[in-house]
């Protein structure tokens, strides 16, 4: 690996609202990652806007790439999130064949697709059934806990998970292709709030506690996925990658929380970036 790690990050790109790729090129970037974005979507503001432009980029992804290969870029990761059109499922799992000819990045997939118990509306059927295909080509994937159950195709469990349903939950996931699965946002029947984690080549499965705030902000999935990948690729183990990540969003989400800024603005971690480089002495992530 290059000693800065070449990220391919196809997301949409939100001009207002700290989500997606204004989350994750500053955050992978101060963490030490090349971030070089291939957009899907680009967006005025995210979503939860009342009034916001979009404009599809699928027909220009493949386009926009061939000037990446005729340029002979390489990549160390690929990390993909919100996908805008069925199309654009097909477009992505080409665009990683492509990059895996030339060398062996490691893929991550944020299986974007709903929250709380409801699919996004932008999602049909043959998305969600597509991003079943595109798990199965990722070395990573980082649902939330809606995510992980769409992909399941199991009903809605209702907030909290008990950790036994939550482990079979993450080594399915990995049954479906992926060596690590990672799912965000549980609580537990025992009302912990974690983070849960399967490493299927070492079979071992990990939860890690984060400090809960009772307000919902967008784009926090983004910058958990986002921190979570860059300690890795600075070399941290996997717990300790998952651990950083959630104290930096549980530490952002409390400074956002105290200063009292529409949920719609997103998660002020601009405050708190040195946080990035405290290197912690105790872990408190547990192997379940």
């Amino acid at each position: 690996m290059h000693n800065i790690p070449k990220v391919a990050a196809i997301h949409d790109m939100s001009g207002i609202g700290r989500c997606s790729m204004t989350v994750i090129m500053p955050i992978m970037s101060a963490l030490g990652c090349q971030v070089c974005p291939l957009p899907t979507a680009l967006l005025s503001s995210h979503s939860e806007f009342k009034d916001f432009y979009f404009f599809d980029f699928t027909d220009h992804m493949e386009e926009y790439f061939n000037m990446w290969e005729k340029n002979n870029a390489t990549f160390d990761c690929v990390y993909s999130g919100f996908i805008g059109s069925e199309k654009q499922i097909d477009i992505m799992e080409d665009i990683i064949g492509r990059i895996r000819k030339v060398n062996n990045p490691l893929i991550v997939v944020d299986p974007v697709m709903g929250d709380h118990g409801v699919i996004y509306q932008t999602y049909t059927k043959e998305m969600v059934e597509k991003m079943n295909t595109l798990v199965s080509v990722a070395d990573i994937i980082t649902p939330n806990l809606t995510e992980a159950e769409i992909l399941l195709g199991e009903k809605y469990t209702c907030e909290k998970i008990n950790i036994e349903k939550l482990k079979q939950y993450l080594k399915r996931l990995c049954d479906m292709g992926p060596s690590v699965s990672v799912i965000t946002g549980v609580i537990t029947e025992d009302d912990e709030n974690i983070n849960g984690c399967y490493d299927k080549i070492n079979d071992k499965f990990y939860k890690v506690p984060f400090d809960y705030v009772n307000k919902r902000y967008p784009g926090t999935g983004d910058l958990f996925t986002s921190l979570f990948l860059g300690y890795l690729l600075q070399g941290k183990i996997l717990p300790e990658a998952m651990e950083y990540a959630s104290i930096f969003v549980s530490k952002a989400v409390s400074a956002t929380y105290e200063a009292k800024t529409p949920g719609s603005e997103g998660v002020l971690f601009e405050k708190i970036m040195k946080e990035l480089y405290v290197e912690k002495k105790i872990f408190n992530y547990t192997q379940i």
